[in-house]
């Protein structure tokens, strides 16, 4: 059975930094690509960051975290991170760990199993 545990979300000022984890089990964890995604209150689910399986060489953001975010990954641990810098009050939003079927990045939610999230709050 696939398990996704999130953990490191919090309350964090404006410009803070936050560090998100991820323990996968139940899987083959280095044969998939990984995302994260958020949905903020009253708005939609959003695809944030994804690494592809492996070595994870290709990853990719959403504009609206480009700069700021860093997604990695540890396959001997099972474990995916998000690195959350430069914080701002509009990435206040439940964060979700996501697994795909597929080696490569997949950006579609409804491809993506997610894990039950943690809160990142972003307040002065």
């Amino acid at each position: 059975e696939v398990q996704l545990v999130e953990s490191g979300g919090g309350l964090v000022q404006p410009g803070g930094s936050l560090r998100l984890r991820c323990a996968a089990s139940g899987f083959a964890f280095g044969l998939y690509s990984m995302s994260w995604v958020r949905q903020a209150p009253g708005k939609e689910l959003e695809w944030v960051s994804g690494i592809n399986g492996g070595a994870g060489v290709r990853i990719e953001y959403a504009d609206s975290v480009k700069g700021r975010f860093t997604i990695s990954r540890d396959n001997v641990n099972n474990t995916l991170y998000l690195q959350l810098n430069s914080l701002k009050t509009e990435d206040t939003a439940m964060y979700y760990c996501a697994k795909s079927r597929s080696f490569h990045i997949v950006q579609s939610l409804g491809e993506l199993t997610k894990g039950q999230g943690t809160q990142v709050t972003v307040s002065s």
